[in-house]
């Protein structure tokens, strides 16, 4: 039987690094007093077969960006600097349609994409949990580029032929604080809808957002995102309390998009050629260092008060 813990500030430190080095599990987690229920599969290269998504080691990256023949010399040198400097294994992996030269970049591949990192994932976490997609209530589907219609949520209730009562909701342009909105909408939801189930479904896809060009600060993302997905399950169902691996105490957001800095740092706009994709900004660690700091001071105050009330209620009975 797996222990429940009370998870607080190491919640989010657990979720970022997992997402960052492509673990193959994902710890999963609830919302106050909302149990979570066992840990779901990350996808990865390392996850799934390799004819699913084929594995690009970094010289492999480097020479498709050579022969694709779209970029100069300065740009393909960027490219091999930040590589070497990501942090990623030789083992992740990338969609079929990238594999392409000249890469293949259209809506269609992105849902062919979007079909196999998402139907895997949650087909995983069905078999994993021995739950039926009919038993779903809440079903939300983060990811920040691509943003279809039909939606993302509505492809896996087709999918999975979900109930028709079901809630979706699919969040777009938020980028990496995605996961951890969805799972405060989640939490929200669960708080009014007593004894549900919830599916939050995060990812990124990559067809639709490379960039061919010679801006380094839209060149970064090139160079730091992979195929990767994960899907957790929510519960606020008693009997799932015993076997939920955590309880998600507190649960902080912060919100800095008033501040200049912090709303330019990541930005979708057009380069000099009229091309279009995401840049990052050199102000983007100090932005995301301020945040974290507010976000843990918020937290810790939290857990303070919790802690001296309880040693008060200790004190007193």
């Amino acid at each position: 039987m797996a222990r429940t813990s009370q998870i607080d500030l190491f919640i989010y430190l657990e979720i970022i690094l997992l997402q960052i080095f492509e673990l193959p599990e994902l710890v999963l987690f609830t919302s106050n007093r909302f149990t979570m229920v066992v840990a779901a599969g990350l996808v990865s290269s390392l996850a799934i077969n390799h004819r699913l998504f084929p594995r690009m080691p970094h010289s492999m990256f480097l020479e498709y960006a050579y022969l694709d023949n779209q970029m100069d010399a300065d740009s393909l040198s960027f490219q091999v600097k930040i590589t070497e400097k990501s942090g990623f294994s030789e083992e992740t992996g990338i969609p079929d349609c990238m594999t392409l030269l000249p890469t293949g970049k259209s809506l269609s591949y992105a849902r062919d994409e979007a079909e196999l990192v998402i139907f895997s994932t949650v087909s995983d976490l069905f078999k994993k949990n021995n739950i039926v997609p009919k038993s779903i209530d809440i079903l939300i589907i983060d990811s920040s580029m691509v943003s279809p219609t039909p939606s993302l949520s509505a492809m896996v209730v087709n999918k999975f032929i979900m109930r028709s009562n079901i809630m979706t909701f699919n969040l777009s342009g938020m980028g990496c604080s995605s996961g951890i909105l969805s799972v405060s909408l989640a939490k929200d939801l669960l708080r009014v809808r007593r004894n549900s189930l919830a599916i939050i479904v995060s990812t990124e896809l990559l067809n639709v957002n490379r960039y061919i060009g010679k801006d380094p600060s839209m060149l970064l993302t090139n160079c730091l995102f992979r195929t990767r997905g994960a899907a957790i399950l929510l519960s606020s169902r008693d009997q799932d309390k015993r076997k939920a691996k955590y309880e998600l105490q507190h649960l902080v957001r912060t919100n800095r998009a008033k501040d200049d800095q912090s709303y330019n740092c990541v930005f979708q706009d057009v380069d000099s050629e009229m091309k279009l994709w995401v840049s990052i900004s050199k102000d983007t660690v100090k932005v995301a260092g301020d945040a974290l700091k507010t976000n843990i001071g918020s937290i810790c105050r939290k857990m303070r008060i919790q802690s001296r009330l309880c040693a008060l209620l200790h004190a007193r009975f």
